[in-house]
């Protein structure tokens, strides 16, 4: 599917309707002169993450290392263990009391992240490099992120076509550590990536994902050019792409499967406990326990069932919730028959939703976004959509993927409340206004804090309702579906890590508080089994978004302005739920002061 996009709104012209700002029109303020030397530490530790994370540094649209993958060796990670130590020293060495307040922020929230990055090393997080997700059988992905224009452009990747083997070595040793220290994931969602690894050997060269960015050149390169560039692509893809994946296959069907688990569960792994509690706290910013978030999630799912069984007595069904879901799930009506009938489904909806952004938000981005199709070759093991950054200099917008694999399962009435989350006023509108940023370090740009990023796209999903856009019955139903889907997570997330449920009494509670398919289900489940913790926090962080609006409105009353509050959550990126606190309740001091 060719990607589609439209641009966000920009700038302000006329006193009425209101003005809409721009980041940089907030950011122009003078700011306290920042702390020289902290300020150079800042941009060191950056530039060293962009030279350790050479596809990290290709997202963001840095180029400098385009011809290289990240080191995944275990020597790497020993490396990366002593950096993060002496990385320590250093920050400890300087006094967080006698610095400004915008520096004592970027301290603070430098030193969290710095303190997640030692603790993750320590626990053995990197062990987990490869999941029906993620890995070495997906790696091509990272050339859709590069807008391939000169002859330099294709040849660093041809370069990294050459260097991929090493990569897959260097996967292999460290998979085999994982293996001795018992830190594998469980069999039942290891096994879906032997079809990965197929798919990548290919008996043509032109077949091969990795080919993909020579099938439709660049009109800059010339045609004899072109015509050597693909050749020299299709030696490399079957001298070494595809050796590489056999090796690699190899390894994963004789050593890697066997050594996985039958159980799923955090619970099993020899730090478990430990290691889910790490993960709770990086994702969620908060020291809630594995029993309270059960709690929570447990009473959320009540509230949204109830909501859901009024919306069942509005439309007239004659039935309970369970017939209801079954209803919504089989019904031919609620379902596009083709993929692209699908693709033109979300494309109409991104256009009807972007204008309306400006009754709920003074300040908008001005990178534009696109849609786009999931890759065919992951769509069958990925969830319904996903949203991918736009490169920071500007040269690629920012992506709303949406899975077109089986359109028969993929439900009109989720479809609005999908895109207000994954697109505007969801990631795209937050993740491009933290990027926009011009008064703080680079890593605050691209801070990821779960709870921040999620719980503001799960928030958004809300303002649906003042945006007028779930305009019929089954849309709000939508919306539901989608917070009862974070208030399930809670539940199964920490069930199965924590209270040793297995998977099929998760899918089980899914199924019976959604009406979700059972292929998102399934694939849903699967997700949490290999990403301990992160799914809590979406809930969490919108929870934590209500609480404060909430809070806000009842200390202002009438003074209370929805535009003001969103610029005062999304000003300074995404940053810890107590720093969000912090903030808000700044502004709302300030506001009952005027």
């Amino acid at each position: 599917m060719a990607a589609l996009a439209w641009a966000t709104f920009m700038g302000c012209a006329a006193p009425k309707p209101p003005c809409v700002e721009t980041r940089a029109a907030i950011d122009g303020a003078a700011a306290p002169k920042p702390d020289a030397k902290l300020t150079a530490l800042f941009e060191e530790e950056w530039q060293n993450t962009l030279r350790d994370d050479p596809e990290y540094a290709t997202l963001l649209g840095d180029k400098r290392y385009a011809r290289a993958w990240r080191d995944e060796s275990p020597a790497a990670y020993e490396r990366r263990k002593a950096s993060a130590e002496a990385l320590a020293a250093r920050l400890a060495q300087i006094d967080r009391a006698h610095l400004a307040p915008s520096d004592r922020d970027n301290y603070e929230i430098f030193r969290l992240k710095q303190e997640e990055e030692r603790a993750s090393l320590r626990l053995g997080l990197h062990y987990f490099a490869l999941n029906q997700r993620e890995g070495v059988q997906t790696a091509n992905q990272i050339a859709d992120t590069v807008d391939f224009q000169t002859e330099g452009d294709y040849r660093d990747w041809l370069a990294r076509l050459t260097a991929f083997p090493l990569r897959v070595e260097q996967t292999i040793a460290l998979l085999r550590e994982a293996i001795a220290k018992k830190l594998v994931h469980p069999r039942v969602v290891m096994e879906r990536v032997t079809a990965q690894l197929d798919r990548q050997i290919v008996d043509s060269p032109e077949q091969s994902p990795f080919f993909k960015p020579f099938r439709t050149m660049a009109s800059t390169i010339p045609p004899r050019m072109a015509d050597e560039l693909r050749s020299e692509a299709k030696r490399a893809v079957t001298g070494h792409i595809v050796p590489a994946f056999r090796k690699f296959k190899a390894f994963f069907v004789n050593e890697y499967l066997p050594a996985t688990t039958a159980e799923v569960g955090a619970w099993q792994w020899p730090n478990g406990e430990e290691l889910y509690r790490f993960d709770i706290r990086r994702h969620t910013t908060t020291d809630l326990s594995a029993d309270q978030i059960h709690e929570t999630g447990l009473a959320e799912v009540k509230r949204v069932r109830e909501e859901m069984n009024a919306i069942v007595k509005k439309v007239g069904f004659q039935g309970d919730l369970a017939a209801f879901f079954t209803y919504l799930r089989q019904d031919p009506k609620f379902y596009y028959k083709t993929p692209e009938e699908l693709f033109d489904g979300y494309a109409s909806i991104v256009k009807r939703i972007e204008p309306r952004l400006v009754r709920v938000f003074r300040t908008l981005p001005r990178m534009p976004f696109g849609l786009e199709a999931i890759p065919a070759n992951v769509a069958p093991d990925t969830t319904t959509a996903y949203y991918r950054q736009p490169a920071e200099d500007g040269s690629r917008a920012g992506t709303y993927f949406v899975n077109l694999y089986k359109p028969e399962a993929r439900p009109k009435w989720e479809m609005m409340a999908l895109s207000v989350h994954e697109a505007v006023p969801g990631h795209h509108l937050q993740i491009a206004l933290a990027m926009e940023q011009t008064n703080v370090p680079a890593f605050r740009k691209h801070g990821f804090f779960t709870a921040f990023i999620e719980g503001w796209a799960l928030y958004s999903e809300s303002l649906g309702e003042e945006m007028e856009l779930y305009d019929d019955p089954y849309a709000k139903f939508g919306q539901l579906t989608y917070d009862m889907w974070r208030s399930v997570r809670l539940v199964v997330d920490t069930g199965m890590h924590a209270k040793r449920w297995n998977r099929e009494r998760a899918i089980a509670y899914f199924r019976d508080n959604a009406p979700k398919a059972e292929l998102d289900i399934i694939n849903e489940i699967d997700r949490y089994v290999i990403m301990p913790g992160q799914a809590l926090a979406y809930k969490i962080g919108q929870l934590k978004l209500i609480e404060l609006r909430r809070r806000a409105t009842q200390k202002l009353g009438a003074r209370f302005d929805l535009r003001a509050f969103h610029d005062v959550a999304l000003r300074s990126g995404a940053v810890p739920l107590s720093i969000l606190e912090r903030n808000v309740d700044a502004w709302v001091a300030e506001q009952q002061g005027r």
